[in-house]
């Protein structure tokens, strides 16, 4: 059995015991007013005490509360873009399409011939790389063309007339862009003018713009029909173009004489079925 403690005794050890807890309180009550007024005021270094006497900054507080990290942003990083080769840097028009010079041009043709299996070093061959280069130029002369400007000066003095402005038969030469092998026919442009009338010589120099590029037919016939109703703005377009294709005539299935035939029928022309009648009779009733 144990001795039983005296009342004297059991009251010192709990005077003790709070005089230990209100200690306690008064120094976690000092450190958290110190550590808010460090968030409220820059912090300087600390004044050289004695040896061994503790700053109360270096003091350890675990019930101190704890600040979230401020996210930073991340740098923004520049995309990649691959430079243009040297022969884009040449002229102002080559820095736009990265266009290679014309040295480089022939030498991808002496490339090909060598591909197809001749000697581009014998004499019928000798000065075709140049010749194609030349070529070219006027073949696909349409991209340094605006179609746009073809048709901005329009006749006004034309005495009232607002029925239909018909120019049929327009030949044209283009280049299928999946093969560039050549496809040939004639073009057919008839409008409704509003303000005026074009120069017929402007509606066969739009369809030579378009047609002296790569092109797959029904892409040539949308965007004559686009600019005419873009420049003009007419009543009613209706454009219709015929061709036959080598790359079917002279590769693939290899038929000859095959006519594809592509239309576009804007405003007056695409509501009223009579005037789409009226278009292709006019077209196919020749004298």
């Amino acid at each position: 059995m144990y001795a039983k403690p005296d009342s004297n005794t059991m009251t010192t050890r709990i005077a003790r015991a709070e005089d230990a807890m209100d200690a306690a309180l008064k120094s976690l009550s000092y450190r958290l007013t110190e550590t808010e007024d460090s968030r409220m005021t820059p912090k300087t270094p600390d004044a050289p005490r004695p040896n061994g006497a503790a700053s109360l900054n270096g003091m350890r507080n675990d019930n101190a509360p704890t600040l979230a990290p401020v996210p930073v942003p991340a740098p923004e990083i520049a995309p990649e873009i691959a430079p243009l080769p040297s022969s884009a840097k040449r002229t102002p028009e080559a820095i736009a399409t990265g266009r290679p010079s014309r040295e480089e041009a022939e030498a991808a043709v002496r490339t090909l011939l060598r591909w197809a299996g001749d000697d581009p070093n014998r004499e019928g061959l000798r000065d075709t790389p140049a010749r194609v280069v030349k070529a070219y130029g006027q073949l696909f002369g349409g991209y340094e063309q605006d179609a746009d400007k073809l048709l901005e000066r329009v006749f006004e003095e034309v005495e009232g007339y607002s029925d239909i402005v018909l120019v049929r038969d327009i030949p044209f030469y283009s280049h299928c862009e999946h093969h560039m092998v050549p496809f040939m026919g004639l073009a057919h442009i008839a409008y409704y003018p509003t303000k005026g009338v074009v120069g017929l010589s402007k509606l066969a120099r739009v369809v030579d713009t378009f047609a002296r590029r790569l092109q797959t037919q029904e892409t040539m016939t949308a965007q004559i029909a686009d600019v005419i109703e873009s420049i003009l703005k007419p009543r009613g377009i209706a454009v219709m173009v015929e061709a036959e294709h080598l790359c079917m005539a002279m590769r693939g299935v290899q038929k000859a004489g095959v006519s594809t035939i592509t239309t576009q029928f804007r405003g007056a022309f695409r509501n009223d079925p009579n005037e789409q009648v009226r278009f292709l009779t006019l077209v196919r009733n020749k004298p």
